[in-house]
């Protein structure tokens, strides 16, 4: 059994959707990022940096991962799944997986504070990271022109990917004039375990659909906690 401590976030849900995929029993914890459980004693014991996800695999001494890159590739190797066993097609997924935590979710991250979240909208930080993702974007979607998923058959790199990559109206960034980018996204948004995995826990608000005013507030409550939480040692 595993124990899955997370949030509605892109990185929680990464880690969701791999353990729905890989059909492995888990029993979800959710943290109140707001009130900053995330920072408590007893969750610093598992994840010294206070971010979420982490997991808890009880099957192997209560051994504690965190960082939800780390916690795929852990996933993946624990169970052969999601993961090619060669070494150029381990490399492959590995090189993907690593675009996404280099590049994908912190371009994506920024434009969310400086489009979403910062009360004074600093155009040039805004341009600055919009554009950085939207570069990312085409990337990806010169790299789906030729393949069905990003790194030969559906792995974690995808999964890892996707979940920033299906949040581009909150970052404020377009996929217009990406076609490829587009059918991946609703190809693996078709996927149940994705669906389940999207529900563990679910978002206060689904991105796609948010109204002006639900987006304010979610915003305005995100800025506090930025500004009083995340940041916190």
């Amino acid at each position: 059994m595993i124990d899955l401590y997370s949030a509605p976030t892109p990185n929680g849900h990464k880690v969701s959707i791999a353990l729905e995929e890989l059909g492995l029993p888990y029993t979800l914890h959710t943290l109140e990022l707001n009130q900053n459980q995330q920072k408590e004693d007893w969750f610093l014991a598992i994840n010294p940096n206070g971010r979420i996800p982490a997991i808890v695999d009880r099957a192997e001494d209560n051994f504690a991962v965190f960082e939800s890159g780390a916690i795929l590739v852990y996933l993946a190797e624990k169970t052969g799944q999601l993961m090619p066993q060669g070494a150029k097609g381990r490399s492959q997924v590995m090189q993907w997986l690593m675009f996404q935590m280099g590049g994908i979710g912190p371009m994506m991250g920024q434009a969310n504070v400086f489009y979403r979240y910062f009360p004074e909208k600093i155009q040039p930080a805004i341009d600055r990271y919009q554009g950085e993702s939207r570069r990312l974007f085409r990337v990806l979607d010169g790299r789906l022109r030729d393949h069905e998923f990003l790194a030969g058959d559906y792995s974690i790199a995808d999964i890892a990917n996707w979940a920033w990559v299906r949040t581009h109206k909150w970052s404020g960034v377009s996929i217009e004039e990406l076609p490829h980018l587009k059918r991946w996204i609703d190809t693996i948004r078709a996927r149940p375990a994705v669906e389940k995995g999207l529900q563990m826990p679910p978002s206060p608000r689904e991105l796609s659909g948010t109204s002006e005013e639900e987006a304010a507030k979610f915003s305005a409550a995100a800025r506090t906690m930025l500004e009083t939480g995340q940041s916190r040692n």
